[in-house]
């Protein structure tokens, strides 16, 4: 092997795991509390309505009551008919948030970190090259990081007779400013998952779903 392709070589290889660690991202956590009397009813059919005092924000609204619907009738709930009067009623709530990640350093100069020079033809000429073959990789650290995405989901199941409270539970996740666990659809889906799956679950505590 000669000398350039050994050099060539020895760089690819970790600038290759820096490349997928950099594109690997953690599935966020949700935080899930439920609350619950005795053995809350497991079958019957199911409205979805928006809780009283949550903004009316519409097709948002429709994105997290599809969500909810979807989770109840795989523990064992059917959906109502449209213009049925349904069983029980499972009023949802949601809110997002935003919060800083980080020091903002939006002034700073840019910041690079990567393969430059120092290996060129030349006799130790510093310049960004293997012998004229340009090789170089940057990473921008510079600019305002971005925000922090809470989104908190907040359902009550009701019974439609009595309006008597059988079930109640919260879930919140974080998630990076515009990454797709930020998204609406995203975040519904999981917070709904979270929130129902295994219900009614364990009254009064909180837990960690993955």
């Amino acid at each position: 092997m000669s000398k350039r392709l050994f050099l060539l070589t020895a760089i690819a290889l970790p600038l290759g795991g820096l490349s997928l660690s950099a594109c690997a991202t953690a599935a966020p956590r949700v935080e899930v509390t439920r609350f619950h009397a005795g053995n809350p009813a497991r079958s019957g059919s199911i409205a979805v309505e928006e809780m009283p005092g949550n903004p009316d924000i519409s097709l948002e609204f429709r994105t997290y009551a599809n969500a909810v619907s979807q989770e109840f009738q795989r523990v064992g709930f059917t959906g109502a008919g449209d213009g049925a009067q349904s069983d029980y009623v499972a009023l949802v709530s949601f809110s997002r948030s935003f919060r800083p990640s980080g020091v903002d350093r939006s002034s700073d100069k840019p910041v690079s970190v990567g393969v430059g020079g120092g290996f060129g033809s030349g006799g130790g000429r510093r310049g960004g090259s293997f012998g004229g073959l340009g090789l170089g990789v940057g990473i921008n650290l510079s600019g305002k990081p971005k925000d922090i995405v809470t989104t908190q989901l907040h359902i009550q199941l009701r019974r439609r007779s009595d309006s008597t409270a059988i079930w109640e539970g919260r879930a919140s996740t974080e998630a990076k400013q515009g990454s797709d666990a930020a998204q609406p659809a995203a975040a519904a889906q999981k917070l709904a998952a979270a929130l129902i799956g295994g219900y009614p679950g364990e009254s009064g505590r909180t837990i960690t779903v993955k």
